[in-house]
């Protein structure tokens, strides 16, 4: 490609966004190496060649790739170059469900952990205009993992005058929707489900054991009662690389 004097998309992106130079690179070699644009056994391009390319100092270059030589993601050799050993790509384990039945589902292997329990709480996050909230809520913050790596942070807010129907050990094994939908006399009217893209902050980051920044779904699910108040609000962040959401159209 000829070299035209102006800045790379790359370069532009960089400056555009507040995160530290490095860690974008670094998001952006791991994503090389997922997509197979670097693939295993390769020599990539030198930090003179990358730092080119990204408009940033070599020294920056050289920050990302000793993230990614962490994570032993590349091996450097003097005098050889930098090599791929292994990519980070794993399997989309995780489906995000999309309906009743599904949510009420647990998944096969998982574990869950429960970080926290507060009560007298409310929930900050939650549909306005949606419904009413109840007096009080039970709060849960809960790291769910499989085969030993997280995948899903959540805080569940469940009604205070419902939670105390509910047995101790389902906090470690049922899903949020299966915490309410199985209580004795409780009738659910109405249930939704909303999720969006973000990217990991550093509370994220260390309870999740993702790197600064990398994409993470917020999905936030609620449940109403009959009697009009909200019996559940369920706030999950997921990582990225571990989940997806399948519809079917037709």
């Amino acid at each position: 490609m000829a070299d035209t004097g102006k800045p790379s998309q790359t370069a532009t992106a960089l400056r555009k966004s507040a995160v530290a130079r490095y860690l974008q690179l670094a998001a952006l070699f791991r994503r090389r190496i997922e997509t197979n644009e670097w693939p295993i056994d390769s020599r990539i391009p030198t930090v003179e060649e990358l730092a080119k390319e990204c408009g940033v100092a070599n020294m920056t270059i050289r920050q990302a790739l000793g993230l990614l030589e962490q994570e032993g993601l590349i091996e450097r050799f003097r005098a050889k170059g930098t090599f791929v050993r292994k990519s980070n790509r794993r399997d989309l384990w995780c489906e995000v469900q999309t309906d009743w039945n599904g949510l009420l589902m647990s998944r096969d292997n998982a574990h869950i952990e429960l970080l926290s329990k507060e009560t007298g709480a409310k929930p900050t996050d939650y549909p306005s205009g949606y419904s009413t909230l109840a007096p009080s809520y039970l709060h849960l913050r809960r790291r769910h993992s499989h085969e030993g790596e997280c995948f899903l942070l959540a805080d569940v807010f469940i009604d205070e005058r419902l939670a105390h129907k509910i047995d101790a050990t389902d906090f470690t094994s049922k899903t949020s929707m299966r915490l309410i939908a199985d209580i004795p006399g409780l009738k659910i009217v109405d249930a939704r489900q909303v999720l969006t893209i973000g990217s990991a902050d550093p509370e994220v980051s260390g309870l999740l054991g993702v790197p600064l920044g990398d994409p993470i779904a917020y999905v936030q699910r609620v449940a109403v009662a009959e009697d009009g108040t909200i019996a559940l609000v369920a706030n999950g962040i997921y990582r990225g690389d571990m989940v997806r959401v399948e519809i079917k159209l037709t």
